[in-house]
């Protein structure tokens, strides 16, 4: 893509700039990710004369290290110096293109684009310096924020070289030289979080800490049943309380459909304004609502889960793949296992409960936001307050988590409707309750294994089904499987179903959508099968890798894009690593394998567990072998990834949401703990660098670790988990 002027260059507003610039090649990003970018020409670089680099993040922040790492792409193609370099959110923008948090995405698609940003850049102040000294471009050298000509010995920072390259055409795309892996001195080196000074002093701003002159602070009050409309409520002497200015019921827009969608629109409820939020929060506990709590009253886990037993007993629903003789494999089989696996609903728990603070004035809606689709805040709070997505102006705020909740925009439509209704800039903040009661959450889900395998060990079948959430015509959100899911056409003979029942609950994706929950059981499954076959584990993962896959039936495209011999390079090095060859069977203690490749990131753990008598689990050490690619940008950032995966997989397997009547049971983190600081096990993470580009890290180390520590659990106890969480199945972490 060829740039013109106007679209390469402005003028920073800093003063004394002279450089800014933007760039992007659309195909390269289409080529990484398999999507096009849509991007305009933008600007993200200014250089002002003193030499400072301010570099705009795009991407919104939720503690996956974006801020830091795309800056970082930038700068080492610009051969910035690195301690020279300040970093800036940048708000939502057409002109940026996608701002979009999830999925592990930000890296395959950035990856490209912003190395051709920084490398434009690059180019456009050596051109500036050639001219002035009247050398051949070819003859300068960048390195720290400075242009030499070795030659004759001139040298100049960007900050003297910044106006006179504003004034030049920029370079096409296609001449844009990129630098060497070898010559990196920014990316593939530690580097520290851009905000860690300013959040470990307090300073930096997340969303809970947006102010606006005059704004008031909002709460709403929401039937304990999903759904619930207001029938009355004493709002007359909720206005007369301390504080109060405004009191109102929020009628909502949920459709009455057997399963709740992605986007089932604003939730009933009572809104409380106030001046300060402690206040409007007190007024709540005033507060007297009766409830029409409608169709979501009649559901409960225990009805759930038996309806779950009576779709696994009846004949499947619908087929995802099936090829081979799965029925007279199983029957010829010398040995077959069978195994029944539950999981639970569970919230995000995102540390910074969810809020947004908007305004409204003249028929323009103002955002802050800590969305993680900022544009999917953009065009939800637009048509809730009935003006054009153009008239809304979105600011990027630093997020407390996400794993997934925010990508749900559901609080930001409520703060934009309740600014509307009073005139004035409101903060709307959830409480911790609020925020655990009404999640989207992962849904649950229960599978039935059933595996065949031959008189010399080898897994000949591999039939499975899946009792999950839906209406048969769909899924709710996060509750579907793919029919390419391992160990589709690895196994000779194969089957995959699922039936569903409706659920009348927001559910929606969770860090590692759908992966969280099925790759626990299909690779603790694989486990039972080993040990059934008296195999090794990490054996069969490997022969099956190893077969050659059963093509896709005829007419059926199969989406299937994982790499085997990947996955077998991690479950290779993570065995290596942690000495699995030389393991010792020793009662109370034992160590569990598994891989799994999702986010196009391959993991494989291996986790040493102890168990005392009292069925204490204690996590002692995980080995994470990882390949992303054959470049980690920020190897500091990217080991935190993995760790904090890690942990939170755990978390996961102590954590759930039941139903009674409809209404949540659990609350707040006294019902749903996270891992604990002394629960924490030493975790070494190991990068299986490979001939590929480089992929995101947000989502890919989660999965294993969940079916690597109950592997682990068998191996030491004799004793299976196949319900989760652990204390359902008599377990707990010490």
């Amino acid at each position: 893509m060829n740039l013109n002027r106007r679209s390469f260059l402005q003028i920073s507003l800093m003063t004394g700039a002279g450089l800014a610039l933007g760039v992007f090649d659309r195909d390269e990003a289409q080529a990484q990710f398999g999507a096009p970018m849509n991007l305009s020409p933008l600007a993200f670089i200014a250089i002002a004369t003193d030499g400072t680099v301010t570099i705009m993040a795009k991407t919104p922040e939720t503690g996956q290290g974006v801020k830091t790492m795309l800056p970082m792409i930038i700068a080492e193609e610009l051969d910035a110096d690195w301690a020279k370099v300040r970093v800036e959110q940048a708000d939502l923008n057409d002109k940026y293109g996608s701002q979009f948090a999830g999925g592990s995405t930000t890296t395959p698609t950035s990856w490209m684009p912003m190395r051709q940003v920084g490398a434009a850049g690059r180019a456009m102040l050596i051109s500036a310096a050639a001219t002035r000294w009247g050398v051949p471009e070819s003859e300068c050298s960048t390195a720290a924020g400075r242009v030499m000509h070795k030659a004759s010995g001139k040298a100049a920072g960007y900050g003297e070289l910044a106006e006179d390259a504003a004034k030049l055409t920029p370079p096409s795309l296609a001449t844009v030289k990129l630098k060497d892996a070898k010559d990196f001195t920014i990316v593939g080196r530690p580097q520290k979080n851009v905000d860690s000074q300013a959040i470990v002093t307090g300073k930096a701003v997340f969303g809970i800490d947006c102010k606006v002159p005059g704004m008031l602070h909002a709460v709403i009050a929401k039937c304990a049943v999903f759904g619930g409309k207001v029938k009355s409520a004493n709002l007359d002497e909720i206005k007369k309380l301390p504080g109060v200015k405004y009191a109102f019921v929020i009628e909502g827009t949920i459709a009455s459909n057997p399963v709740v969608g992605s986007d089932p629109g604003m939730e009933p409820g009572v809104a409380i304004v106030a001046d300060t939020w402690w206040q409007a929060q007190n007024a709540r506990k005033s507060l007297k609502v009766e409830w029409d709590e409608g169709q979501g009253a009649a559901q409960s886990s225990e009805k759930l889960a038996a309806r779950a037993a009576e779709l696994l007993a009846g004949q499947p629903m619908t087929t995802l793949r099936s090829y081979g003789d799965v029925d007279g494999a199983l029957k010829s089989a010398a040995k077959t296992v069978e195994a029944t696996y539950e999981y639970p609903f569970i919230p995000h728990s995102t540390l910074e409960p969810q809020g947004c603070t908007a305004s409204f004035q003249d028929g323009k809606l103002e955002l802050w936001t800590t969305a993680q689709i900022p544009s999917g805040a953009r065009g939800a709070a637009a048509k809730a307050v009935g003006v054009d997505a153009n008239a809304v102006t979105v600011h990027l705020v630093r997020a407390g988590g996400g794993f997934g909740r925010r990508l749900s925009n559901d609080y930001a439509v409520e703060a934009a409707w309740i600014a509307k209704q009073t005139g004035v800039p409101v903060k709307l903040l959830w409480a911790r309750e609020d925020d655990m009661g009404h999640d989207d959450y992962r849904p649950g889900g229960t599978h039935n294994f059933k595996a065949g395998i031959d008189a010399q060990g080898k897994l000949t079948a591999w039939r499975q089904h899946f009792a999950t959430y839906g209406d048969g015509a769909r899924y709710a959100s996060g509750a579907n499987i793919d029919a390419t899911e391992f160990p589709s056409g690895r196994v000779p003979s194969f089957a995959s179903y699922t039936s569903t029942q409706p659920i009348w609950l927001r559910t929606g994706a969770m860090r590692a959508p759908g992966h969280n929950g099925y790759a626990w059981v299909i690779k603790s499954f694989v486990d039972e099968v080993a040990t059934t076959a008296g195999r090794d584990p990490l054996e069969l993962q490997l022969e099956m890798l190893s077969a050659t896959p059963v093509p896709p039936e005829a007419g059926r495209r199969m989406m299937d894009s994982m790499n085997a011999d990947r996955l077998k390079g991690v479950l290779q090095l993570a065995a290596e690593k942690s000495g699995w060859a030389q393991r010792k069977k020793t009662l109370g203690r034992g160590m569990g394998i598994a891989c799994h490749y999702c986010h196009q990131g391959y993991v494989a753990i291996v986790a040493e567990v102890s168990v005392d008598a009292q069925n204490r689990i204690t996590v002692e050490h995980a080995w994470a072998a990882v390949d992303v690619g054959n470049q980690i940008v920020n190897p500091s950032g990217a080991r935190a990834q993995v760790e904090g995966q890690i942990i939170e997989g755990m978390s996961q397997m102590q954590q759930e949401i039941t139903l009674v009547d409809g209404k949540v049971q659990q609350t707040n983190f006294n019902q749903n703990w996270p891992l604990k600081l002394k629960q924490t096990p030493k975790i070494e993470v190991f990068w299986k660098i490979t001939e590929f580009s480089p992929t995101g890290l947000g989502e890919p180390a989660l999965p294993p670790m969940l079916p690597a520590v109950t592997n682990a659990v068998f191996a030491a106890t004799g004793k299976r988990i196949r319900t989760l969480p652990l204390a359902k199945s008599g377990f707990s972490f010490a």
